[in-house]
């Protein structure tokens, strides 16, 4: 009977085992993707000012398994800055958004991302993902929006539009979290600089 005993522990506890391994591997399945910001600016320039901005782009298994099999993915980007004021709400001075389209096909065995009328072609997902997350010089605010000396808020995320994946992945998407992409805003304060004069002799 001790025997018995503890043949019957020992495979109670590779059951345990078993099941604490299948529960990590659950756990990791389902994790939700994420966009990361890492920084961002506001550049003066000629006409106006640009953004500048860095995101960490993790889609997760299941989105890169569908785009990989030819379901378009579709990413916003959205900037706002606002006048800071210290007795009511901020002042909405402008907001800018960019949508991204990521496709893959199968035929030329290439992943395509498109912005309006422009598009490039890359030879893995990453480096689609790594070109969406780079935004560089990008025209935001005109001069004549800022004064300068003064303080703003701006704001940055770059998130994935779910409202535009086939409808059975936005059923999903409500509840299943491997087809989640949490998506952070990136806030900051910014100071337009005060231009010195020029003196003419």
């Amino acid at each position: 009977m001790p025997n018995m005993t503890a043949f019957i522990m020992r495979c109670c506890k590779k059951i345990e085992a078993g099941l604490l391994a299948l529960l990590l591997l659950t756990a990791v399945a389902v994790q939700a993707g994420s966009i990361e910001p890492k920084r961002a600016a506001l550049t003066p320039g000629e006409d106006g000012y640009t953004l500048s901005a860095e995101f960490t782009l993790d889609l997760g298994n299941r989105l890169e398994d569908a785009v990989a099999r030819g379901v378009p993915l579709y990413f916003n980007l959205e900037f706002v800055l606002e006048r800071s004021r210290k007795y009511w709400v901020n002042e909405h001075v402008v907001s800018r958004s960019l949508s991204y389209r990521l496709s893959y096909s199968s035929l030329t065995r290439q992943y395509r991302l498109s912005t309006g009328h422009l598009h490039q072609n890359f030879g893995s997902l990453q480096e689609a993902l790594r070109v969406v997350g780079r935004i560089a010089a990008l025209p935001v605010v005109d001069k004549d929006a800022i004064k300068a000396g003064e303080s703003y808020e701006a704001a940055v995320r770059l998130a994935l539009d779910r409202s535009q994946l086939p409808k059975p992945f936005q059923v999903d998407a409500i509840t299943d979290r491997a087809l989640q992409v949490d998506a952070k805003v990136l806030r900051w304060q910014f100071v337009a600089p005060v231009v010195a004069p020029v003196v003419t002799p």
